[in-house]
């Protein structure tokens, strides 16, 4: 198949992807774009008139597969002629290659760069196991007896890589992954901007937080920063290296077999409870998380049981009866009871404890703690028995008043993990769009309005569920 073609129907398919998951972007940025390649190119000149780039003989073991260059310290088998070998661990097959590439001096940059990750930011990387391997990295290429051994070939010869940009001045060359890829960050934010008459800053560079997947760390905590440096360019702020999903505690691969299919994910259980388990089970990002379908489906049920199902006990026909002839009270007025006192502590704390997770890239900790609170609201309501005769309509008004402030902070808090429910649920509180933020999460803000009762927060006959 036609490369531009292949690549093509790519794009629609992550394109589509995104909308079935409910992501939205300013941009999407595909490296086949006119204007990308011009930024590519100009990006090119740039370094080479600073004397970055230069021409040179580039050697060594290189994966077709991973269409990279492998260290010989990872490579097994090699054979006397040294024609091929395997990689370590992935049994990937490596061939010798010696080639005149452009290479660029990364041998400049790694005091400059470790200077920026150790004194200026001492949390640039997230998590810190990630944060140390790039030390490491760093700490060997300074102390290297050869510096410009790593330098790093960023063309290839067109005879063996047709498609791609042209190296500028050069038709024989093509410009490699490492820069044309790494580019799109700066094509997406209108680089060059000498072109528009504006600067970076302006456009929003640098980001104040990059996501990527560890095992591109490398190229994202080493050789954009220097390429950034060269070019007198500010370096992300933040970087977040998170870990991988895998099938069987291996590495998922189309040739293995072995792949999760998120599209089937969200049309058996919805979006929002993928997305749900996504954060619940994966947001702690510093290790690989096996991806299981019993694991989505017990954690949608954890969800559907402490969330839909306490609205439907909060607001059903008996309770609303009873409490309709009760004056509703503030919650500093709410008297605190052996079996409220708990649920009372978890709210006062919930959100600022939310945001100071997330702050610390800690998404499954903020998670359970809204599970948590959900968790002891349901306990209150058991114990408690709102609705039974013996109940006065005064205390069963104060736990209502504590179960729907509990659904208010939780739908709020939320809202970026199941956006969809969590709006039905405020929607369904009277809550107004307006007092959603982080800051009206906090423990007693007003503005309830006219409850409806019985919503059904998730549609349970779209659901792929076994009891």
């Amino acid at each position: 198949m036609d490369p531009q073609k292949f690549v093509d129907e790519l794009s629609v398919h992550f394109r589509n992807l995104t909308k079935k998951a409910n992501i939205s972007n300013t941009h999407f940025t595909r490296t086949t774009s006119r204007q990308h390649i011009h930024a590519v190119q100009h990006l090119w000149k740039e370094l080479e008139a600073k004397g970055y780039i230069y021409k040179g003989r580039h050697e060594g073991w290189y994966s077709v597969s991973d269409e990279t260059f492998i260290p010989e310290k990872q490579i097994e088998g090699i054979r006397p002629t040294r024609k091929d070998g395997v990689v370590e661990h992935t049994d990937e097959r490596v061939f010798w290659y010696s080639e005149e590439n452009y290479m660029f001096r990364l041998s400049a940059f790694p005091g400059h760069i470790y200077e920026y990750y150790t004194a200026r930011r001492t949390d640039a990387i997230h998590p810190r196991t990630q944060a140390l391997d790039v030390h490491l990295m760093l700490q060997g290429l300074m102390h290297s007896l050869r510096p410009s051994f790593n330098d790093l070939s960023i063309s290839r010869p067109r005879s063996r890589l047709s498609w791609g940009i042209p190296v500028p001045g050069d038709p024989e060359q093509t410009i490699y992954v490492w820069i044309d890829a790494l580019a799109a960050y700066l094509t997406s934010v209108g680089y060059p901007w000498s072109s528009t008459g504006g600067d970076g800053i302006a456009a929003g560079w640098p980001p104040n937080l990059q996501v990527i997947g560890k095992d591109i760390i490398r190229f994202h905590a080493l050789y954009f920063p220097a390429m950034l440096q060269a070019l007198g360019l500010p370096l992300p702020v933040q970087l977040l290296s998170h870990a991988h999903w895998t099938v069987e505690r291996a590495k998922m691969s189309k040739s293995v077999g072995n792949v999760a299919d998120p599209i089937k994910a969200i049309d058996d259980f919805g979006i929002d409870l993928v997305r749900y388990y996504l954060a619940r089970v994966g947001g702690r990002f510093q290790d690989d998380v096996d991806w299981s379908q019993d694991q989505l489906q017990k954690h949608s049920k954890e969800i559907i049981s402490l969330l839909g199902n306490l609205f439907m006990r909060a607001t059903s026909d008996k309770l609303m009866r009873k409490v309709s002839t009760v004056k509703a009270r503030e919650l500093s007025l709410v008297s605190e009871s052996q079996g409220s006192k708990a649920l009372l502590q978890s709210l006062k704390t919930l959100a600022p404890k939310f945001d100071g997770h997330l702050r610390k890239f800690e998404l499954a900790t903020a998670v359970e703690a809204v599970v948590a609170a959900l968790s002891e609201a349901n306990a209150l309501m058991t114990q408690a028995a709102p609705w039974a005769r013996e109940t006065s309509p005064s205390v069963a008004a104060d736990i209502q008043a504590l179960v729907f402030e509990t659904l208010r902070q939780s739908g709020i808090l939320l809202q970026p993990i199941m956006p969809d429910t969590a709006t039905l649920l405020l929607d369904s509180l009277g809550l107004p769009k307006d007092q959603r933020t982080i800051a009206d999460a906090a423990f007693g803000r007003s503005g309830l309005g006219e409850v409806r009762p019985g919503v059904r927060l998730f549609d349970m006959g779209s659901l792929n569920l076994r009891a």
